[in-house]
C-alpha cells in the first residue's frame, strides 16, 4: 500500500465471531473473514483478501493478496490462489491445484487442474472460457 502512503499496520483484520482460524495459520492485514469461515492448519491468507460466509480453507492453502473467495467455497489441501483472483460461490478446488494470478473461477465450478494466470474457467470439471489456455 505504499502507493497511497498508508502503512500496512494501519489495516485491521476483520474476523467474524463465528469464523474459525487455526492458531497455526496466518491471516494478512486488511483481510475479512465472514461468518462460518473455517481456516485450518498451516494456511496462509494474504493481505486485503475477502473470504465470504461458510467457505473452507484446508491445510497448507496459500491465498495471495487481493483475492476474493465467494460463499461456500472449498479449497482443498495445498491449493494456491494467486494475487487478485476471484473464486465464485459454491466452487471446489482439488488439492494441490494452483489458480494463477488474476484468474476467475465461475460459480459452482469444480477445479481439478491448474488454472493459468488471467484465465476464466467454469463448469464441472472447470474448463477455460477465455484467457490463457482457452
Amino acid at each position: 500500500m505504499t502507493r497511497i502512503g498508508v502503512r500496512q499496520e494501519r489495516y485491521a483484520r476483520v474476523l467474524h465471531p463465528e469464523a474459525s482460524v487455526s492458531r497455526f495459520s496466518e491471516i494478512g492485514r486488511g483481510t475479512a473473514l465472514y461468518s462460518g469461515v473455517l481456516v485450518t492448519s498451516n494456511a496462509t491468507v494474504g493481505n486485503h483478501v475477502l473470504i465470504m460466509p461458510r467457505s473452507i480453507v484446508h491445510h497448507d492453502v496459500v491465498i495471495e493478496d487481493f483475492a476474493i473467495v465467494g460463499a461456500g467455497v472449498i479449497l482443498a489441501g495445498g491449493v494456491r490462489v494467486g494475487h487478485s483472483c476471484y473464486i465464485g460461490s459454491g466452487s471446489a478446488v482439488r488439492d494441490g491445484v494452483t489458480i494463477g494470478e488474476g484468474a476467475l473461477v465461475g460459480m459452482g465450478s469444480v477445479v481439478v487442474r491448474d488454472v493459468p494466470p488471467g484465465a476464466v474457467v467454469a463448469g464441472n470439471p472447470a474448463r477455460p472460457l477465455r484467457g490463457a489456455g482457452g
